[in-house]
């Protein structure tokens, strides 16, 4: 007998998602992230939140109840590098927005004043399970301007209604061929990694400087006060360490001269992305507790990546870095769980596949309090397959972002 599968995406305005239902997710296979695989277990979700999960659970009076037999269970998908939304579909010139390519230090953008809410890609993100990305400008720049931590709530109507509010920014730089080729192409700097660099110590030298005009200002040392620029105040707060610094960089080699930047200017990495040669610097980033954003089995689509390997992310792990699994991509968001089941082919177990998808990229982008594990208090992002996670074969039944239906698969 043949199934007809219609699948049914929901979508949510902001006042008709003003709430949550009480809801009971019951006899469920669940992967807690944080503990053991719950058999039969219980997810109570009220207010948005995770009010119990376990086993043997009384269902409170008044919840909706969802039968989970033989369906399983995890936290929502975090995809840590995504252009969703800054670079929406339809790909015409119209909806380029990721790349403010007019000046290789654009600090002073953000990504959040680009992102359409109303892009596809945000529906079929959460039809496979993602409930949280993190935006961020392209990678033209050295320094392309904010990211911002979304939740994926298809059919906002404004990009405020999908703020992920606990989240702290974060802010993107790229090294390596992106940027020395957008403006050694329009023969001006860079042009070469001696000019990447250079740039990225001279606009540091520049923010240290105007930030000692302010102290000197401040302390009554100077009688006419700076004239305020953007681009210093949002460096600044990368020195003061209220942005998360995310670099794209795929050579090892690149990687250690831009931790000696950091540390000559006393500022943070938080993640390298992409990082196909971590590998070679693990222990490095482990001890420095930067974290690595990565692809499964990605490599040799240009010269600074054809030294990516397969076992990067598990070995990684083995070493004790902070690895995720990520996209750069509105397709493969959509099986990011099939990115993740890769890695078991290359020594990653089972559970730190998953954490790859989930508790890892939490830390990573500074929200592992709010999502990341099915545990009381966290907020109730939840995906529900119909098979194992980590198999080709399961689908996506449910999606859920802090208790409301983001994603369901109907089967008639």
């Amino acid at each position: 007998m043949n199934k007809v599968f219609a699948i049914f995406f929901c979508f949510f305005a902001c006042g008709i998602a003003a709430s949550s239902e009480d809801i009971a997710i019951e006899n469920a296979t669940l992967y807690t992230i944080s503990g053991e695989i719950i058999q039969e277990g219980m997810i109570l979700i009220h207010d948005g939140i995770i009010a119990d999960v376990g086993s043997g659970i009384a269902v409170p009076a008044g919840f909706r109840r969802i039968d989970g037999r033989g369906k399983h269970v995890m936290p929502g998908m975090i995809d840590t590098h995504s252009h969703m939304g800054v670079y929406p579909w339809p790909g015409v010139d119209a909806n380029e927005d990721g790349n403010e390519a007019t000046d290789p230090i654009t600090a002073h953008v953000d990504a959040l004043d680009s992102v359409s809410p109303e892009d596809p890609a945000f529906q079929r993100a959460a039809a496979g399970g993602t409930t949280t990305v993190q935006v961020l400008p392209g990678s033209a720049n050295l320094i392309g301007g904010k990211a911002v931590t979304l939740h994926v709530i298809p059919g906002s109507v404004t990009v405020d209604q999908m703020m992920f509010r606990e989240a702290p920014r974060g802010i993107k730089m790229a090294l390596g061929e992106n940027p020395k080729r957008v403006y050694g192409t329009r023969n001006q700097l860079p042009s070469t990694r001696m000019g990447n660099f250079y740039l990225l110590r001279d606009a540091f030298t520049k923010t240290m400087e105007y930030r000692e005009k302010w102290v000197r200002y401040n302390n009554k040392q100077s009688k006419e006060p700076p004239e305020k620029n953007l681009k210093w105040e949002t460096l600044s707060q990368v020195l003061d360490g209220k942005l998360l610094v995310h670099v794209h960089c795929y050579r090892a080699d690149e990687m250690m001269r831009m931790i000696e930047i950091a540390d000559q200017f006393k500022f943070k990495i938080a993640s390298f992305q992409h990082s196909l040669e971590a590998y070679k610097v693990a222990d490095i980033l482990a001890k420095r507790n930067i974290a690595a954003a990565t692809w499964a089995d990605w490599w040799g689509f240009k010269v600074e990546a054809w030294k990516g390997i397969p076992w990067n992310a598990s070995y990684l792990v083995s070493k004790g870095v902070t690895v995720n699994i990520h996209t750069d991509s509105s397709d493969l968001v959509q099986r990011m769980n099939v990115e993740a089941e890769k890695t078991l082919k290359y020594g990653m177990s089972e559970n730190d596949a998953l954490k790859t998808l989930t508790i890892f990229p939490a830390k990573m982008l500074g929200i592992d309090r709010y999502v990341g594990t099915l545990e009381k208090g966290k907020k109730a992002d939840i995906v529900m397959f119909d098979g194992p996670p980590l198999s080709i074969y399961s689908h996506v039944m449910l999606t859920m972002v802090e208790g409301k239906t983001t994603f369901e698969r109907m089967i008639k």
